[in-house]
């Protein structure tokens, strides 16, 4: 499976449970699994993270494509699919409008491109006051998994080191 994640992804483990201090092994396995060809992201979100001033903004800063992937101009029929969806379920108008502006709308017509999971610690939710990336990933036909389940997945191992 190849992985499209979420800003909260990242967001997340360096502030909870993977901090850039204490768990180099998760960043380390985003990278390699990047260079493998199975993890990314995209450039709103890299733009979002790197809005902050902290040691993960940092390490962003040092990613570019293709950890982070721009739009091609086969983007456009899926960002219609998008807007076709959220636009046929009772959001409010101002949801939608919060929706179209941020990088979740990018990220879900850049997972339909590509044909990526989309991974974000978001829970789907049925209210008419927020886009929820899992509702519109299940409405769109894309598959949707939170980190840990990505991890799982994987199989990834962050395994401890001992001196001798």
């Amino acid at each position: 499976m190849n992985y499209l994640l979420d800003a909260n992804v990242f967001m997340a483990a360096n502030n909870l449970h993977y901090g850039l201090d204490f768990c180099p092994a998760f960043w380390d396995w985003l990278i390699d699994c990047n260079q493998a060809g199975q993890v990314f992201s995209i450039d709103k979100v890299k733009d979002e993270i790197e809005a902050g001033d902290d040691e993960l903004a940092e390490w962003t800063r040092a990613r570019d494509e293709p950890f982070f992937l721009k739009p091609g101009a086969d983007i456009f029929p899926a960002m219609g699919q998008v807007t076709n969806w959220v636009n046929d379920n009772d959001y409010t108008p101002d949801a939608k409008n919060t929706f179209f502006q941020v990088a979740d709308y990018w990220l879900i017509a850049h997972a339909l491109t590509g044909d990526f999971v989309v991974v974000t610690h978001e829970r789907p939710a049925d209210t008419p006051n927020k886009v929820k990336i899992p509702n519109v990933c299940v409405g769109v036909g894309l598959k949707v998994m939170t980190p840990f389940e990505m991890l799982r997945h994987e199989r990834a191992r962050f395994i401890l080191e001992r001196s001798a």
